[in-house]
């Protein structure tokens, strides 16, 4: 039997997370899918929220704050005194989207992207250390990294670990694309496996999951 520790209070989403900038946005709707909303309300999530766990893998180059970014969110606290980080680390932490638990494994690892397809995953591009700064040096900083995020197909954050600043809302902005990648794809999986249903996957991401089964959810057009 696996006991689960209760979620955190301020780990608790109830609606989408907006983006830093709409200039590099994974997606840019304001709010949850309506198929995802649906199954949770009607606890349809599959493995989600009972046994699937989604990782987070942080990358960059040595001393760019990856460790300080992780430590901000999962423990609030700051260390410009840490020792490098060699090898593999990970966190764990819980949320609750939308009223059904959510797992998310926090790991950096610096060959992380030679061992996962980039086309299979979501990418942020995040800038740390936001409060060294000034504003007009950030200004002009920020729109090279939009161009970059762009190119890369990523989100773009800054962020700042020391100061806190950006660093839940990004995290939480993680968990709720991820959560609700997770639930589409048991959705889909779940229903190419019954009879008389029809799976299209087309560029609209609204057409994902269409059924043809008569029985239809209450909470679903």
């Amino acid at each position: 039997m696996n006991i689960l520790a209760p979620v955190r209070r301020d780990r608790v989403l109830a609606e989408l997370p907006q983006c830093l900038r709409k200039e590099a946005a994974l997606h840019v709707h304001k709010d949850f899918h309506p198929r995802v909303t649906c199954a949770c309300q009607e606890h349809r999530t599959g493995t989600v929220g009972r046994f699937k766990i989604s990782k987070v893998i942080v990358v960059g180059d040595l001393s760019v704050g990856k460790t300080c970014l992780i430590n901000r969110f999962c423990k609030d606290t700051f260390d410009k005194n840490y020792k490098a980080t060699i090898g593999v680390d990970f966190e764990m932490e819980r949320f609750e989207v939308l009223g059904i638990p959510f797992s998310l494994q926090l790991q950096w690892l610096a060959d992380a992207l030679k061992e996962n397809d980039p086309s299979s995953v979501l990418l942020f591009l995040v800038g740390s250390k936001k409060d060294l700064s000034t504003p007009a040096q950030y200004v002009l900083m920020e729109k090279d990294a939009l161009k970059v995020a762009q190119e890369m197909k990523a989100e773009y954050w800054a962020v700042s670990s020391l100061t806190g600043e950006n660093v839940r809302e990004f995290f939480f902005r993680v968990a709720a694309l991820t959560f609700e990648a997770s639930v589409l794809a048991e959705l889909e999986k779940s229903g190419a496996r019954r009879i008389g249903d029809v799976v299209r996957i087309s560029g609209d991401d609204s057409n994902l999951y269409l059924t043809a089964s008569k029985k239809k959810p209450t909470c679903c057009p």
